[in-house]
């Protein structure tokens, strides 16, 4: 009898090397269930965009700034038929401050030819001064 006391001993001692998963499995569903509870609840984001009829001002005429192949700069605002005017690239901040007065974009339009670098050097000499709304001018022709 006293053997059969200790091999109970030993069984009840022994420990589990298996993983109970059912607190994991409750947690689960239960986060599941809130998910499902909540989703529908959550609207997106409506906006109510104007139309062109509708606008209550029409946006700045943008000031182009075209870059050639050799580097050269020229400037123009685009409103009626402007013609461009050549500069001297430091003189490019002064003229844009000229034409910028009702906080126009500005779109630089440079040459494929130009390097990437001097573009960047410009649209960076742009930003240091203030002005924010920059953009690029591109050719929408899919031949190429």
């Amino acid at each position: 009898m006293s053997s059969l006391r200790g091999h109970s001993r030993r069984n009840s001692r022994r420990l589990k090397n298996e993983i109970n998963v059912v607190p994991y499995i409750d947690v689960m569903l239960v986060l599941l269930v809130i998910f499902m509870v909540t989703a529908p609840m959550i609207t997106p984001g409506l906006i109510d965009l104007p139309s062109v009829g509708q606008a209550s001002e029409v946006p700045a005429a943008p000031i182009e700034v075209q870059i050639d192949k050799e580097g050269q700069m020229a400037i123009r605002l685009r409103e009626g038929d402007a013609q461009f005017q050549t500069i001297p690239s430091d003189q490019l901040i002064p003229e844009v401050q000229q034409l910028a007065l009702n906080e126009n974009p500005i779109v630089i339009a440079a040459d494929g030819e130009v390097p990437y670098a001097s573009v960047m050097e410009i649209m960076d000499q742009l930003r240091s001064h203030g002005f924010t709304r920059l953009g690029f001018l591109v050719n929408r022709d899919s031949d190429k």
